[in-house]
């Protein structure tokens, strides 16, 4: 503890590694000199958003705590990023399923533990934050102190928050070092963006190119279109992973951007990217999340120096040709 870690030439899992983000991390660890040893995820291979060669690429469910003693053997890092989980409409239908994700890292943190793992890096969200800070689409930055008094997301959010104390915990009593990010909105290729479970980003880029395809220029947006969020680019938030479980940063931090935009400004910048005008219908009967949420970079300036910087239109364009290459060639998203 107190200190910055090497983490090039160190052992590592990452658990989730099937999933959008942990893909990612997989093939960016290694690029950055880190050992993989191990990928776990739920789901089988073939469903897996990326699989990497040269890693031990495994399908077992972490909520089993013996199958979590397998996936910490013999390394010095721990990423855990497994969760069920997805955008607004599957987080808000299935909050049960959300809250059994405290089982896998519970088990992780366990397993950790006992296998004497150097550093155990776990990914909360910003839906740890009170939700009375979110109400207006103005929203003020929320700050790390805002998750208390506690008023999460329900389900999701009182999982993510009750598993960052339970990190915080085996820090105190057992001295594993541990390191929590609260992740805000990340997106990207490679990741979900149809069937239930995709995010913003992916939902309506998929949206504008299918109405663009089709003829029919009508866009059908959830809620009112005035709520606003931040959004991160897939590349700041593996980078901010590193840096964060390198550091001596031992409370929870902010990982996201503090580029604010309104949902309808979003489908403006996709439709930009796209080159269609599109008529707009709202259901405000549709999962909508809070009305505002922003990401204060204030602390994680201060202890790395550093925060998420790619700008969304940039980022936005990749998401937008990825997913355009996706639906052109017939693939499905997993």
């Amino acid at each position: 503890m107190g200190c910055w870690l090497e983490l090039k030439g160190q052992t590592a899992v990452v658990c989730g590694a099937g999933g959008f983000i942990g893909g990612h991390l997989v093939k960016d660890l290694l690029a950055n000199g880190v050992k993989v040893v191990r990928a776990v995820d739920l789901k089988p291979l073939d469903d897996w958003y990326q699989v990497t060669e040269g890693v031990e690429n495994l399908s077992l469910d972490l909520k089993d705590k013996a199958n979590c003693m397998t996936a910490a053997e013999g390394v010095s890092l721990v990423f855990q990023l497994a969760a069920d989980m997805g955008g607004m409409g599957f987080i808000e239908n299935n909050k049960a399923l959300c809250m059994l994700s405290v089982l896998t890292t519970t088990h992780m943190l366990m397993a950790a533990r006992e296998h004497g793992v150097q550093r155990f890096f776990y990914s909360s969200s910003a839906c740890v934050y009170n939700g009375d800070k979110q109400k207006n689409p103005d929203v003020v930055p929320l700050k790390e102190s805002d998750a208390y008094p506690a008023l999460p997301e329900d389900g999701y959010g009182w999982e993510k928050l009750f598993s960052e104390r339970m990190c915080r915990h085996f820090e105190e009593d057992f001295g594993l070092t541990t390191r929590v990010a609260r992740y805000h909105n990340v997106y990207g290729p490679d990741g979900t963006w149809t069937g239930g479970r995709e995010k913003a980003p992916a939902a309506i880029c998929r949206k504008v190119i299918e109405a663009k395809r089709s003829g029919k220029h009508e866009i059908n947006i959830w809620g009112d279109g005035k709520q606003t969020r931040s959004f991160m680019y897939i590349d700041d938030c593996v980078e901010g992973t590193q840096r964060l479980m390198a550091s001596d940063v031992d409370v929870p931090i902010n990982l996201g951007s503090s580029e604010l935009v309104t949902i309808n400004g979003l489908v403006d910048m996709v439709e930009d990217i796209a080159g269609v005008k599109l008529k707009r219908t709202y259901d405000l009967t549709a999962p909508k999340g809070v009305n505002g949420r922003n990401s204060d970079n204030t602390l994680i300036q201060e202890r790395l120096g550093w925060e998420p910087s790619i700008r969304l239109r940039d980022g936005m364009e990749k998401t937008y040709r990825w997913i355009e290459d996706q639906i052109a060639s017939g693939a499905r998203s997993k």
